[in-house]
């Protein structure tokens, strides 16, 4: 797909995050995420972002996320997808150029880890990773790689395959400056943990979509917000707020890490065979999984 075509695409639909199931030895379980993702390929969605947050990137080696994209592409259809993509500069060139070859449509490019850097050596890293490849490349603003407007800019005039700018930092600030600098020339997506819970302020800073990890559970419920939100209807979006999003975070917030062991219990709940999370995160006790059954039971 080329990259142009990407971004269009993802400028405003909605954006599932797919969980990545584990077996009982603890390796990625490729039939029960394809059963999953048969299942989700029922709702309309702009795209896949696999291996992503959500998806326990920061716990799989480079090989189980070519297998995941690979398991992907084979029961996506249509649908875009996309790969978490990061670690250090030579290893994120490496996984790119393997995610292409395995028919990924794009990466999502994660933080580089530990170390802080200058805004140099962060242009510097986005500016590799895109010459790696030929797909469309998505810079996920959070962490330690965190990319000022004026190097975002910079970015986009050197690198055609630079698509779009998702950000998981809650600065407003910043969001407002690229969006109001790049305008068209990228796609905006958030990326809070349960983006939801801060859609309506992103959107007023010019991010008109996101990606959604509850999709994951309840499919009806994130579309159901994403479409109120998409035409304006926040007496919708905050109904779903009180009546589900701050419930799911309330449970989230319980235990650092939540905000995917959470997700991950709800497709387990909803009949899927997710497997664990992987260390160093934990999974809900039983009196969580309990309230998560009610939230779940709640939305029909």
């Amino acid at each position: 797909m080329a990259p142009s075509d990407l971004r269009e695409i993802i400028r405003h639909g909605l954006l599932s995050f797919p969980v990545t199931p584990f077996d009982a030895e603890d390796r990625f379980a490729a039939a029960p995420f394809k059963a999953h993702l048969d299942w989700l390929s029922n709702y309309d969605v702009a795209g896949l972002i696999v291996a992503g947050g959500t998806g326990e990137m920061f716990s799989l080696t480079p090989a189980e996320i070519v297998d995941v994209v690979r398991a992907a592409r084979e029961v996506s259809g249509d649908a875009p997808v996309i790969a978490g993509c990061g670690y250090g500069t030579r290893m994120a060139c490496d996984l790119a150029r393997e995610i292409e070859e395995a028919g990924g449509d794009g990466i999502l490019l994660l933080p580089h880890y530990l170390t802080g850097a200058p805004q140099e050596g962060v242009a510097n890293r986005i500016r590799a990773v895109c010459k790696a490849t030929n797909m469309g490349v998505i810079v996920y603003n959070r962490g330690q790689a965190r990319v000022s407007a004026a190097t975002l800019e910079q970015l986009a005039d050197e690198c055609p395959n630079l698509i779009g700018f998702k950000d998981g930092t809650g600065d407003i600030d910043t969001v407002r400056r690229v969006t109001v600098r790049l305008g068209d020339r990228l796609s905006y997506i958030g990326g809070m943990p349960t983006h939801e819970l801060f859609a309506q302020a992103y959107r007023g800073a010019g991010m008109p979509t996101y990606s959604s990890a509850v999709f994951n559970f309840v499919p009806e419920t994130a579309l159901k917000f994403h479409a109120a939100f998409s035409a304006g209807d926040d007496a919708t979006c905050e109904a779903l707020l009180r009546d589900f999003y701050y419930p799911f975070a309330e449970i989230r917030d319980r235990c650092e890490g939540y905000a995917v062991s959470a997700i991950k219990a709800g497709v387990r709940l909803r009949g899927f065979d997710a497997g664990p999370v992987r260390a160093p995160l934990t999974d809900l006790d039983e009196e969580e999984h309990e309230m998560m059954r009610r939230l779940i039971d709640g939305q029909g």
